[in-house]
Formats: C-alpha cells, sequence, structure tokens
C-alpha cells in the first residue's frame, strides 16, 4: 500500500449528498470528504495490513471537519478531536470490495460519524487505501489479524489450473480410494471435492486443507468412526458422507464471506454458544474463516486453529506452498471500477415470463445473494414439461453442462475462474446445449425445469461470478438484465427489477405484479 504524506495543510471542497440506502437504477451517489487539515511536519503510515488493536499514536491524529450531508449549505463547521474521546477512533483503510453499506454494517456506525479524506460512492465499490477516521464503537471483538485471503476461500485464478486428482493420488491417503454414489453416479474422492468447489465456487486448495486439518482425510486416515463418516464435524444422518460434509462446510464459509461482503454478518458464535464481534478490520476470507471454525471450537480451541504454530494455514501451506505467493498473481479479485458486460433477460424477446425469484443463494440455502429467478407461462404449477426457451444472455464459450446446469464463459478462456461466468440452473437434458458451444445473445440454450439443485416449480435460476467470487445481485455491480437493475427486499428471494419506468416484484406465484416482457 502506499504511504500518504501529511507533512502539509489539505483542504479538500465539500460538496455533501445524501447517501441512499436502496439501489433501484444504474447511477452511484457519492459520500464527499470532510474538511481535512493535518498538523505540519507529523505523519501517519499506511500499514500493510490492519493492526490487531487500534493504538493511540505519539503525534496528534488528522483533524478533520464535520459537514453535514443533508444539505448543500455548508453549516457552522465544529472540529472533532479524536483524542478527546474515551476511546480512540480507528483510522481504517479503505480495502479491495469494501462499499460504504458494508463500512458502515461492520463498524456499526452512521455516515455522520464517519470522516472522509476522499469522496466515496454511496453504493458503488470503493478504491482501496481511502483514510476513513471511525468512531471505535465495538467491544469483544475477534483478531484483526487477516489470515486468510479472498482469493484462498473462492474459486479465484489462482486454484484454476490446479490438478486436484492427480494431487490426492499422490497424497496416498483415505482420500485417494474413498468414492461414494452422487445421483447415479459413483464418483470419487477427488471428484466429489471438484463437484463442491466447482458448485460453490469455492477454492479446491482450502477444501482439502480443511479436510485433512478436521479428519486427516487427504495426507492420512480418519481416527475415529465420528471422522469418517461426518469428516466436517457437522453431525446428522441425513448428512453423512463427503459430499454433504463439504458442502455444509462450504455453505459456511460462504456465510461468512459474502455476509461480510454485504456487510450485514457482524458476530460469531461459538461451540459453547460464547459470542464475538467480528473485527471490522477483516477482509472477507478471515470473516469466513473465522465464521466456519467458531461452528466447531471454543473461543480458546478457535484461536489456535486459525493463529497458532500448528494452524490450519500452516498446514495449508505445508500442502500447497506460500499462500501470500499466490495471493500476489491474483488480488485484488475486481477492481474498483468493474461494471458488468451488457446482459439481456434469459428468455426470448416479446415472451412474458414471471419473475419469481428476486436476489437469494446462488447455489445452497446460505451464502452469497447472486441469483434470480423466472419462470415461464404455464397452464399447470409444480415441475412441469416446458418448451419454452431459455437464451443466452450475452455472448460466451459454453464451459460446463450437466445436472440442470450450463456455465457461460463470457471471456472465452475456457476458464470459469477468471472474468465473467454466467450460471444457468434448472436446464433441461432435452435440446440442452453442449459443452464447447460458443454462444451469441439469443441463442437458444435449453428449457426451464426442475433439474438440477432443489426447485419445487419449473423455472430457471442465473446468477453471475467474477474471478471466481459470485457477484450480489443487488450489491454494488447490480444484476441488470434489458436494462432492469435488480435490487434486494427484506429478505431473500423478495426484491424487485426496475428500468427507471417499470417495477416488478418477485412472486413465487408468478403475480401479475412480477409479470416481465423482454423488450
Amino acid at each position: 500500500m502506499r504511504t500518504r504524506s501529511v507533512g502539509k495543510r489539505i483542504q479538500i471542497l465539500v460538496a455533501a449528498v445524501v447517501w441512499m440506502t436502496s439501489i433501484l437504477a444504474c447511477s452511484q451517489g457519492y459520500v464527499t470528504p470532510f474538511e481535512l487539515t493535518m498538523t505540519a511536519g507529523a505523519s501517519t503510515p499506511i500499514p500493510t495490513q490492519a493492526p490487531t488493536d487500534t493504538a493511540v499514536p505519539e503525534t496528534p491524529l488528522p483533524t478533520f471537519t464535520d459537514v453535514p450531508l443533508a444539505t448543500n449549505t455548508p453549516a457552522p463547521t465544529r472540529t472533532v478531536d479524536p483524542l478527546a474521546t474515551a476511546k480512540p477512533n480507528i483510522i481504517y483503510y479503505t480495502q479491495s470490495g469494501d462499499t460504504l453499506p458494508s463500512i458502515l454494517g461492520r463498524f456499526g456506525v452512521t455516515t455522520e460519524e464517519i470522516q472522509f479524506s476522499e469522496d466515496v460512492p454511496a453504493t458503488g465499490i470503493i478504491n482501496p487505501g481511502i483514510v476513513l477516521v471511525i468512531p471505535d464503537k465495538l467491544d469483544n471483538v475477534t483478531s484483526a489479524y487477516q489470515m486468510m485471503p479472498d482469493s484462498e476461500v473462492v474459486y479465484s485464478p489462482s486454484a484454476s489450473g490446479f490438478d486436484i486428482d492427480s494431487y490426492v493420488q499422490q497424497a496416498g491417503g483415505y482420500l485417494s480410494h474413498y468414492t461414494e454414489p452422487i445421483g447415479r453416479d459413483t464418483l470419487t474422492g477427488a471428484e466429489i471435492v471438484q463437484l463442491v468447489a466447482l458448485e460453490n465456487s469455492a477454492n479446491p486448495y482450502l477444501l482439502l486443507a480443511i479436510l485433512e486439518y478436521k479428519s486427516h482425510w487427504v495426507l492420512g486416515n480418519p481416527t475415529n468412526i465420528a471422522e469418517e463418516d461426518y469428516p466436517m464435524g457437522y453431525i446428522k444422518v441425513e448428512k453423512r458422507g463427503l459430499y454433504y460434509q463439504l458442502s455444509w462446510a462450504v455453505e459456511q464459509l460462504s456465510i461468512g464471506y459474502y455476509g461480510w461482503r454485504a456487510g450485514n454478518l457482524t458476530d460469531v458464535t461459538f461451540k459453547d454458544n460464547s459470542v464475538m464481534r467480528l473485527n471490522p478490520q477483516l477482509n472477507a476470507g478471515t470473516a469466513a474463516m473465522q465464521y466456519l471454525f467458531a461452528r466447531w471450537y471454543t473461543p480458546i480451541e478457535w484461536n489456535g486453529a486459525l493463529y497458532g504454530d500448528q494452524s490450519v494455514r500452516v498446514l495449508m501451506e505445508s500442502m500447497f506452498g506460500s499462500i501470500a505467493a499466490r495471493q500476489q498473481t491474483v488480488e485484488p479479485l475486481y477492481p474498483s471500477d468493474l461494471t458488468q458486460p451488457v446482459l439481456e433477460l434469459p428468455f426470448i424477446s416479446g415472451k412474458r415470463w414471471a419473475f419469481t425469484g428476486g436476489p437469494h443463494p446462488a447455489w445452497g440455502p446460505g451464502g452469497a445473494l447472486a441469483a434470480v429467478d423466472f419462470a415461464p407461462p404455464s397452464l399447470e404449477s409444480g415441475c412441469v414439461q416446458s418448451d419454452e426457451w431459455v437464451t443466452a444472455m450475452a455472448p460466451g464459450l459454453v464451459v460446463r453442462t450437466g445436472e440442470g446446469v450450463v456455465i457461460e464463459d463470457l471471456d472465452g478462456d475456457g476458464n470459469e475462474s477468471t472474468g465473467w461466468v454466467i450460471m444457468y440452473l434448472h436446464v433441461e437434458t432435452r435440446d440442452r446445449v453442449q459443452t464447447g458451444a460458443y454462444l451469441n445473445t439469443n441463442d437458444l440454450i435449453g428449457h426451464p425445469s426442475c433439474e438440477g439443485g432443489q426447485a419445487d416449480g419449473t423455472h430457471l435460476h442465473v446468477a453471475r461470478k467474477f474471478n471466481g467470487e459470485w457477484m450480489l445481485a443487488g450489491g454494488p455491480v447490480p444484476f441488470t438484465l434489458s436494462g432492469y437493475v435488480a435490487a434486494n427486499g427484506q429478505e431473500p428471494y423478495e426484491g424487485s427489477l426496475y428500468n427507471g419506468s417499470v417495477l416488478v416484484i418477485a412472486s413465487p406465484l408468478s403475480a401479475s405484479k412480477s409479470m416481465i416482457t423482454r423488450p
């Protein structure tokens, strides 16, 4: 990170605006900086990573001047001295992926309580390295040490060339000769790890490291029946076996990762039911690890598992080499000016479908609210065959199909861990496009159905990824389809699509308010 020089007096002109908490259009508002006055000769270094504790510096902190955000007419200013408060303010340097709503949620503050050194967008992605002065309102927080990069949690480009099967066979542990029936097929242990990694866009390095750490499956053998039947420690009869156990663990990682991204996950609950606040200076990858490991351990055990000299990170590096070296090749996973390519609604122009599901999890019951659902016209409810067509939302290469899934790689490099990727789910086997096909916008993909995942009615589920990370449908890069912009509702599956003149409300019953026609 760069070091900001503060050896001269800097004054920033303020243009105040109101921060909007919901987004129904593509335009972005901005929260403007406060007047910044620095003490001559003082300097504040920018750390390479957030410190565990915010200490009072020996030199005076920057003094900011509050300006109301609710009016364009400057009010009489008042100088706020951070050192005069009971607890020192936190000097926070924005990270890749930060948004103002996520920062507010993590720190438990309002916009008016933050002092900004530069303009930040009200809803979009914030540039990394911007200085914020934030009141420290939190107690009993977890460690701020960022022990796991984002790129090691999601299926990022850093793991795109990893041969899971070769590694598992070479390791020679229990996983190398494990098999399990999945659907109509019997898969090897390596194939199950690959399947879970692809379905959830979870990093296979991390999945193997956690599997070894918890139950010794990769390099050795489970030491008891519990480790053999429930290798992720989720003791539930119907969740016995590697596929269900790994899927559960990835669900917890996703809840932590994407809840942190959105700013609505603030606490972790430990095995002994004690609760701690997630440190607001974490990154998403570390928040995911803290959340998952709290499900298994008491606070003392948890601290050793994540930060001790025999931690999961130490094990992971012994298995796969330097985490930092891989991180440097791919992060940040996306730039602050990331924009979505032009996408069309996934059905034939002029057809009228129903918008049946607003932003909800991309895969499984938890995690990223990255998907939206559409149902074709039908005289019957439930899982009935439809002759309506799902169409390509943008040009791209089909890199994977099967079990109701079609994965389209928009950059055409054949790697679903890089660039923009679209997942179409519940696409019927009949007439479905084949892997390797190149699609143009509007090309036919197949028919909506109930195949793949869980569905109680014929529909299509679509979601986006960028560099392996699910992109939140109502987030800072909103899901925009034929000019309709997705917005979150109060709960998953609720929400709307809005194109500036027409508001479409999600309804699982295909109510009239949910009907949408592609222009």
